[in-house]
């Protein structure tokens, strides 16, 4: 049975995620900025309520982190699978447009919280002899630009740059590092902006075109990841949902497969 700790899996991809590791058998540690899970999440995990645990914790701060970590190691024993999956976006605007506080919070969550937890997940899982480190990659983690999107696409750009080299520095450790790769999901991350408002991109028809053709729901990605994430045992392996391939084919098969999700 294995141990998981998903940073930022109250909702999204990172809840999906959590729900089909515990579907699998595991233990998870979720955690989030709230106090306790809201009531609709507890409901989902309430027939996994023994193999499922919550911490609050802020990924900025690296005390919250070491928290995390060790409430995890005190609930399972210790901690085999480590995900950075927290992450923030800014409103849909150019990058000198973008106030103080969304571009702190973005650099500091995808960025400095992914750093603390490579770091404190490291550090624990060297002296236990053994575990794993993934990070979700985005928007950025393949050097494309997109205009009113660079702050977040620097984060995920920088973060690739990381895991690889933490995959070089763990090499013949015990301990291993890789990526995680989703593609387009159809979660309140992409379709909402941080100040509520509905994502600019959502009024353009063509990129709606093209989401509905790419994007999946994100249990769909999460079934996908789970089985690879539980079985990989290569250091700096990137688990990629949609590949080159996959997106061919999924345009050329566009006409029959209108309006999938918006």
């Amino acid at each position: 049975m294995q141990n998981i700790v998903i940073t930022g899996s109250t909702r999204g991809i990172g809840l999906a995620m959590a729900i089909a590791f515990l579907k699998k058998g595991c233990q998870v540690t979720l955690s989030g900025r709230g106090e306790e899970l809201a009531p609709s999440v507890k409901e989902q995990l309430k027939e996994f309520e023994k193999s499922c645990h919550y911490v609050c914790c802020d990924v900025t701060k690296k005390d919250s982190v070491e928290n995390l970590f060790e409430e995890s190691k005190k609930k399972w024993g210790n901690v085999e699978i480590w995900i950075n999956n927290a992450g923030r976006n800014t409103p849909h605007v150019f990058s000198w447009e973008t106030g103080k506080e969304y571009t702190d919070s973005v650099i500091l969550t995808n960025l400095l919280g992914m750093v603390y937890g490579s770091q404190v997940a490291a550090k624990g899982m060297l002296l236990q002899g053994h575990g794993a480190i993934y990070s979700m990659e985005g928007l950025g983690s393949n050097k494309m630009i997109q205009v009113k999107t660079i702050l977040y696409g620097t984060t995920k750009s920088a973060l690739t740059y990381f895991m690889k080299g933490l995959a070089k520095e763990l090499e013949g450790t015990g301990v291993i590092a890789g990526r995680l790769s989703p593609g387009m999901m159809l979660t309140d991350f992409i379709t909402k902006m941080p100040d509520g408002g509905t994502a600019e991109l959502f009024q353009n028809k063509e990129f709606k075109k093209i989401f509905n053709i790419l994007a999946d729901k994100p249990e769909t990605v999460a079934e996908f990841f789970i089985p690879k994430i539980l079985t990989n045992r290569k250091n700096n392996a990137r688990i990629t949902w949609l590949t080159g391939r996959k997106s061919a084919w999924r345009f050329m098969q566009a006409p029959f497969r209108k309006n999938r999700l918006i």
